[in-house]
């Protein structure tokens, strides 16, 4: 096995605890802010590890980036649709998805009542995680296996 299908295999799984942990943090958050919940060290860790986990896979998918065959770089890159989503789409969507989560996380740190944490994480990783799922239906790819 080479390291390309070991890093993408590593990429294709990761996507399911970062997915996991991201719905699991906008549960949480949703039920903090709509129930006016305390904010806990249980949700900033959850939150955190969250975000942490995001950003791992995005690292994963930029070693990817720049050894995959499905990159390109040339006159046609714009004109096939493969081409062009692996070089120019679910990078970018990808890279909105954590700046995001980033943001949210960030906005949540800050915020100094319990409710607008909550709302923090609850607003950014709502929109993160439309964003994740949109690019992973887009890859043509099934959403529930690991694609190596």
């Amino acid at each position: 096995m080479s390291a390309y299908q070991i890093i993408k295999y590593l990429h294709s799984g990761l996507r399911f605890v970062v997915l996991i942990l991201i719905v699991l943090a906008i549960l949480q958050a949703l039920a903090g802010w709509l129930g006016n919940k305390t904010y806990s060290q249980g949700n900033r860790k959850l939150n955190m590890f969250a975000m942490i986990s995001a950003h791992t896979q995005f690292l994963f998918g930029l070693i990817l980036y720049f050894v995959s065959p499905f990159v390109q770089f040339g006159s046609n890159t714009m004109k096939e649709a493969t081409t062009r989503y692996w070089t120019v789409e679910h990078i970018a969507m990808m890279l909105f998805a954590i700046v995001l989560i980033t943001i949210g996380h960030s906005k949540s740190k800050k915020a100094t009542l319990p409710q607008l944490k909550h709302r923090a994480i609850a607003i950014f990783y709502i929109l993160a995680v439309l964003i994740i799922i949109v690019a992973i239906v887009q890859s043509k790819r099934p959403f529930f296996s690991i694609t190596g």
